[in-house]
């Protein structure tokens, strides 16, 4: 094998956090080099690692989150503004529909509160329901086969218009639900109080651990990324046996949005332009998030900054309510592991505690490996046009949902530039790695 092709060696044959580096590394890490013409004109091929498979195609609402079940169930979700549903279940390769039902995909009283979406005094709310789903997120599937289903309560209102908008969150929208897979029922479902989930949080991401000795419940954690535009970025953290929550790392710098970030996609500098607006800057602090092997550790940064961070997960777990030092405690205990070569969007992880990082200016994911401390490539694909969610799956893929994002109206001046289809992509993962399940054994 050809030293240039060292990326395919760490993409389908692995650097995993069990191996040394090969002698001499790091190398050249470029495999996307390759010559064309009679001349040999060196080019970008724009790909590498292993073959990326196209796995599922949208042709109607633009996916956000994703989960697989053991069983191989695919469930994505799309924030919700003119869509019918917000959770649903893929049911061909081109096809998908309301899941568990459209009637729990449909507030009775409407996505907003008041009247004609008036809201409370004038100042638009999402709808405080918690039976029924608003605005969907994020999702996770634990190895005892419940869907775990994050929703924000703040749908997008008229957003088949160019100037969509926001509401702000109202108590009993924001919610996390848990689902039993095998009846298809809602089981458990989890709200949070107004000084732990505020109006203008946006929770974004959640992991688990659930262990009996993560908390004295013995029923585990969940924590949640909240990714505010509006600025109050952190975890919340939440004990799945109490149902009592708390935040951690509230505003912290390493949550924050990076001040005046130009990303750039498809070789385009890229700024925030709103119909009507000024040209902005995007605005999402605290995004990706992604527990170590054996959860001691938290991995997690903004998606406008190329830095990485790291906790010690014992810092997010002690609640501020109980021990007035924790939050100081936490504050004092973030690890800067650099930067990683880019803005990252979602994360995961597998069962060698490869940390996935997707990497929307490369069309592409990279992995950080604890063991270097460093960065490396795993995939590369032109297809990759904004990695939004991915999710290792049992069967040795890594999952991706794929939807232009910047192409949208509300980043675009009011333009949708967004060309059907949506993407779930998939690619297998190095050394045989799969869903990890350390955190979820008793």
């Amino acid at each position: 094998m050809k030293p240039t092709h060292l990326t395919l060696l760490l993409a389908c044959t692995g650097l995993a956090q069990s191996q040394p580096p090969p002698p001499g590394f790091p190398v050249s890490l470029n495999s996307t080099l390759s010559t064309t013409g009679t001349h040999n004109v060196r080019i970008d091929t724009g790909t590498y690692g292993c073959p990326v498979e196209e796995y599922h195609y949208f042709y109607d609402q633009w996916p956000i989150g994703l989960a697989v079940s053991r069983q191989g169930r695919v469930f994505t979700c799309y924030t919700r503004g003119d869509y019918a549903y917000t959770l649903g279940e893929v049911v061909s390769l081109t096809a998908e529909a309301a899941y568990p039902s459209l009637e729990l995909n449909t507030p009775p009283a409407g996505l907003v509160l008041g009247e004609g979406g008036g809201g409370v005094a004038g100042v638009p709310f999402g709808s405080a329901d918690s039976t029924h789903f608003i605005s969907v997120q994020a999702l996770y599937v634990t190895p005892d086969d419940t869907l775990w289903v994050l929703d924000t309560g703040r749908p997008t209102v008229n957003a088949s218009t160019s100037s969509p908008s926001m509401p702000y969150a109202a108590p009993g929208g924001p919610k996390l639900v848990a689902i039993n897979l095998t009846t298809n029922a809602v089981a458990r479902t989890y709200t949070f109080p107004v000084d732990v989930h505020y109006p203008d949080s946006y929770m974004n991401d959640l992991r688990f651990d659930q262990r009996r000795n993560a908390t004295e419940s013995g029923q585990g954690i969940a924590y949640i990324v909240d990714s505010s535009d509006e600025g109050r970025n952190g975890f919340i953290v939440l004990d799945l046996g109490t149902g009592e929550s708390w935040r951690q790392l509230d505003q912290h710098p390493s949550t924050l949005r990076v001040a005046e970030a130009v990303p750039s996609y498809q070789g385009l500098p890229f700024y925030l332009r709103r119909k009507g607006k000024a040209v902005d800057f995007l605005q999402e602090g605290l995004d990706g998030a992604e527990l170590s092997l054996y959860g001691d550790v938290m991995y997690y940064s903004p998606l406008t900054s190329n830095s990485l961070y790291s906790i010690e997960t014992k810092y997010l777990r002690a609640n501020p309510n109980e021990k007035p030092q924790a939050f100081k405690a936490a504050f004092d205990n973030v690890k800067s592991l650099g930067q990683r070569g880019g803005n990252a969007n979602g994360f995961a992880g597998d069962s060698l505690g490869n940390v996935y990082m997707l990497m929307p200016e490369h069309n592409g994911v990279f992995i950080y490996n604890s063991t270097l401390g460093q960065t490396v490539p795993f995939v590369r694909d032109p297809r990759i046009l904004w990695p939004d969610s991915a999710n290792a799956g049992w069967d040795g893929y890594l999952y991706m949902t794929i939807n232009q994002l910047p192409y949208q109206p509300n980043w675009n001046d009011g333009v949708d530039d967004r060309v059907h289809p949506g993407l779930i992509l998939r690619a297998r993962m190095p050394d045989g790695a799969g869903k990890s399940t350390v955190l979820f054994d008793g």
